[in-house]
């Protein structure tokens, strides 16, 4: 088998290739936002409990894919790093044992996570008459997470090498099942049992799937990034400690989001069903809107491990302050399109006026901070390939529960849910200034001690 995994962005114009890994990160990253997108407009359709009851869901898979995410940052960190070093044995150690441990993780994941349904909805202020419906999600998104963890640790590996067309490519595949399988099972047509609300958990988990069968294709068969060669105890325990001292603080920050929001449905649920369905459907249309620079941040992290790894502090310097500009340009353009828009965008979603209300009051307020919340995200990205992780925590500390959820009881209290979304913008601007100083800050006076 051939090695074929080597540095491919250390060379050439930084905007340029920037742009090229970026536009099939764009197609990939909108396929699985629409693959939530799609699941929310037809549970939308079976009733606004039913939609409740996948948005109270929300917070709990937030914290299983922060978990992975996580774990694929310190993956793409420290691949993209050997990549630039030329050290391809260290790029199958590393992919192999970061696969293991994924693997290791989600068993963990799934004992703990069927044992804890109920309870752990009543404190999300989930009420009786949604309950059986958030369990009959649950207990079929638990027993194919798996198929949810490890593919998002392989997808890290491959975008490591470079190559954002692959993953992007297996991400719209996984997305045409899902759209495919979706008002086959939820709706029963033809042939196809009417499942409801499991309907979409059993299709998300196929979807998922094919993900998980495709990438490790690509890792093992075209990429030769996998071994099947047994390591030594301090081999395996090295790439474990090596991914884990960027992933497990990447992990902590990823999951300081989903227990915020954990903490903001709970806020929300006081003013009834018909809230919480509105906050799950702008969770996801936010997920929308901020595609593109979901996508720069995914590439951002392995050009800056790759250049890192070659020794080449201009080059990451230099990608920062466009991704920074590029951030705001797009933050500014999607505030102005979701105030114009606020208003169809809710009713595609439910006919509720009470959920279409919320859905136009948030997209009202909100989005204004998108620019600078992309830039926070961004930082992140840059921080943990830098070497620091526990600095992208502090700013998601900072961001959600030293900001946002204490700014969002006191406006619950003063204004309302009104109060609430609008902590959420001012939350999201502070945050995303203190980001932006605080990375250049450390890139002008670290950077060459770093390499």
């Amino acid at each position: 088998m051939q090695t074929t995994t080597k540095a491919q962005l250390t060379e050439g114009p930084i905007i340029k290739t920037l742009v090229r890994l970026t536009i099939p990160m764009i197609i990939g990253i909108l396929g699985m936002v629409i693959f939530n997108l799609v699941d929310t407009l037809f549970v939308g359709q079976l009733g606004t409990n039913e939609l409740a009851a996948i948005s109270f869901t929300f917070p709990v898979v937030m914290v299983i894919g922060s978990i992975s995410m996580g774990l694929g940052v310190g993956v793409s960190a420290v691949i993209s790093r050997a990549i630039g070093e030329g050290n391809h044995h260290s790029v199958q150690r590393l992919t192999t044992d970061s696969l293991s441990l994924g693997a290791l993780i989600v068993v963990s994941i799934v004992a703990v996570g069927l044992s804890t349904i109920e309870p752990t909805f009543r404190m999300l202020g989930a009420e009786p008459e949604v309950m059986p419906l958030i369990k009959e999600y649950m207990l079929i998104w638990y027993m194919g997470a798996t198929f949810i963890v490890v593919p998002m640790i392989g997808n890290s590996a491959i975008r490591a090498t470079g190559d954002t067309k692959t993953p992007s490519a297996i991400m719209v595949v996984a997305f045409i099942t899902n759209i495919i399988l979706d008002p086959l099972l939820i709706f029963g047509i033809g042939p196809f049992p009417r499942w409801g609300l499991m309907g979409a958990a059993v299709a998300t988990v196929t979807a998922r799937f094919v993900i998980f069968l495709l990438s490790m294709w690509v890792l093992y068969f075209r990429e030769n990034m996998i071994t099947f060669q047994v390591p030594t105890f301090q081999e395996g325990l090295s790439s474990w400690k090596k991914v884990l001292y960027i992933g497990v603080p990447a992990a902590g920050t990823n999951l300081i989001m989903p227990v915020g929001m954990g903490i903001i449905t709970s806020l929300v649920s006081v003013y009834g069903n018909p809230a919480v369905a509105a906050l799950g459907v702008v969770t996801r249309v936010e997920m929308f809107a901020l595609t593109m620079l979901m996508a720069l941040g995914s590439v951002l992290a392995p050009f800056v491990g790759q250049n890192l790894g070659a020794g080449k502090k201009e080059r990451i310097v230099l990608a920062v302050k466009y991704s920074q500009q590029f951030a705001m340009a797009w933050g500014g353009l999607m505030f102005i399109l979701l105030l114009v828009l606020a208003r169809p965008i809710a009713s595609m979603f439910n006919d509720n006026p009470e959920v279409i209300a919320n859905i136009i009051l948030y997209l009202s307020l909100v989005p204004i901070s998108y620019g600078l919340l992309s830039v926070l995200y961004l930082s992140n990205n840059v921080l943990n390939v830098l070497n620091k992780p526990l600095h992208a925590a502090v700013l998601m500390i900072m961001r959600m529960l030293v900001l946002y959820v204490p700014l969002a009881y006191v406006g619950s209290y003063l204004f309302g849910i009104q109060g609430i979304f609008g902590a959420a913008s001012v939350a999201n601007m502070i945050a995303g200034v203190a980001a932006y100083y605080w990375l250049n800050r450390i890139l002008r006076s670290t950077t060459n001690k770093l390499l």
